[in-house]
Formats: structure tokens, C-alpha cells, sequence
């Protein structure tokens, strides 16, 4: 049976940690639902470490659509949040509503991320209103890296710090189900989990926040341009892929592969017959 939303707030109040995974396609859902991560979350981060963008800007409804489609199909038991892409709930309120009912009736997700705080929260009442859970997301919002002068730590002054508390706040009081916390301190994080009951999801964010979240390329070792300093390396796959793929060339290359193990016979006396008709 798949995890609901009160399960993931009774964790809070359990003390037990949460952990999250982003996923983009069929076969790595089915990997992360199987080791019995209860959130997955879609994120427009496949911008960057899918597609190839500079930012998560480019994403569209489209995009983020397919993508979740596919994870919803892999997963079984994790919530599969979709991640609202850029522009695609700040217009205004209805359009938001439209886009995350998106998400749910025709990609098959459970519930749905956006960026922002107070400035969003009416939005988000709107949504889990309309009965899509929302989970938040402040601190550093990548869809705001322009504004905010590129992906560096929030939070970091007294007015900065209060002001993402407030957020917190607003969202919680919103309605939303969780809160990512993204590239603060982590005393910040940690006062901030203990003044909302909702769980806090961090990243880059300290141990002090209810659970954490990764984007899987990282955590995996598999996207190796740039590597965030809250990415722990729990693998290395690129390193394994490369030596694989470099063997798998050599092998064709020098006639090694396939074998008959790889191969499919046909009868003796079929090819003799066959030699015969030709």
C-alpha cells in the first residue's frame, strides 16, 4: 500500500528521520521504491542533470509531465511529488491549480513541490483546498537563482533568517505537508524544524531538519561536472559505466562479443538445407 502524507508528519512526531530521492524515469523509481524510500520526488533538476541546461529554467509542464508519468509507473509505495516548473504556478492562482491537478490526474503523481514562501502561501491554500497536497520549498529556490544572485546560502543575516522562518510559517499554516529547506545554515535549519510541526526536508540545510533530500545523479556519483558541497558520493557509478562501456567497445572491436553464449543457433539441418537452396 502506498505511504500517505499523515504517515510522513507522524515521522516527525516520531523523531524518525525521512529520507527523499529525486527520480526521473521508470527504471531508477523502481530502484529507489524498492529500498523503501518514502518520498520521491520529481524534480525540475532534471533541467541540469538530464537535459543539459544551465538552470532548472527551461523546464517545462511538458517536460516535468513526461518524466513524472514514467517514475509514477515505477514507484508502488513511495509518495512521486511532482516539481511545479518555472512560471507554471506564479501567474496566478487558478493557473497553479490547473498545473498541479495536471501532475496528478495525467502523470499519476501524489502531490506536488513549489518554490516560495510567504509570497506563494495563498496559492498553496488554494491547492491543498482544492485536495492536492503541496509540499514547500525556501532557502535557496533555484527558480529564483537570478534574483538571488546565483546558488549561494540563505538565510545568513538576522532579517534574512527571519524572513525564511516566516515562510516556514506561512507555508505550514497553508497547509503544506512538508517543507524543503535548500543551502542554509544548519542552526538555521534546525530552529526552524523545531518551530513548525510539519517535517523539514534538507538540503544542504544540516542534520538538524527532519529528513533529507539528494538529487540521485549526485548522490550516485553519476553526474561528475560539478558536484555540490552537500552531495555525499555514496557510489561512483560514472566511474563503473565508463569502465564498462570502454570494455564493451573494446570487446567489439576485437571480435570478443558477442560469443555464442549471447548468440541464438539455428538447426544444422536447416543451414544445410539452407546452403543447398542458395
Amino acid at each position: 500500500m502506498r505511504i500517505n502524507i499523515n504517515q510522513i508528519k507522524d515521522m516527525k512526531q516520531r523523531g524518525e528521520k525521512i529520507a527523499m530521492l529525486t527520480a526521473y524515469d521508470y527504471v531508477t523509481a523502481q530502484v529507489v521504491d524498492r529500498a523503501g524510500v518514502p518520498l520521491i520526488l520529481v524534480g525540475d533538476s532534471l533541467g541540469m542533470v538530464l537535459l543539459g541546461y544551465e538552470s532548472t529554467l527551461p523546464v517545462t509542464m511538458e517536460v516535468m509531465l513526461h518524466h513524472t508519468s514514467a517514475v509514477s509507473r515505477g514507484a508502488k509505495n513511495a509518495i512521486v511529488i511532482g516539481d511545479m516548473p518555472f512560471m507554471s504556478y506564479q501567474v496566478n492562482a487558478e493557473k497553479a491549480m490547473e498545473n498541479a491537478a495536471r501532475f496528478m490526474q495525467e502523470a499519476g503523481a501524489q502531490a506536488v513541490k513549489l518554490e516560495g514562501g510567504v509570497t506563494v502561501a495563498a496559492t498553496v491554500r488554494r491547492i491543498v483546498d482544492s485536495g492536492i497536497p503541496v509540499m514547500g520549498h525556501i532557502g535557496m529556490t533555484p527558480q529564483s537563482t537570478y534574483q538571488l544572485g546565483g546558488f549561494k546560502a540563505q538565510g545568513k543575516t538576522l532579517q534574512a533568517a527571519k524572513r525564511l522562518l516566516d515562510d516556514a510559517v506561512a507555508l505550514e499554516q497553508a497547509g503544506a505537508f512538508a517543507v524543503v529547506l535548500e543551502t542554509m545554515p544548519a542552526e538555521l535549519s534546525a530552529f526552524i524544524s523545531k518551530r513548525i510541526n510539519v517535517p523539514t526536508i534538507g538540503i544542504g540545510a544540516g542534520a538538524g531538519c527532519d529528513g533529507q533530500v539528494q538529487v540521485i545523479s549526485d548522490m550516485l556519483g553519476l553526474f561528475t561536472d560539478f558536484v555540490p558541497k552537500h552531495a555525499k558520493q555514496f557510489a561512483h557509478i560514472a566511474e563503473v559505466m565508463s569502465s564498462a562501456v570502454s570494455q564493451y567497445a573494446a570487446e567489439v572491436k576485437s571480435g570478443a562479443f558477442p560469443t555464442p553464449k549471447e548468440s541464438i543457433s539455428l538447426d544444422p539441418a536447416v543451414l544445410a538445407d539452407l546452403e543447398k537452396a542458395v
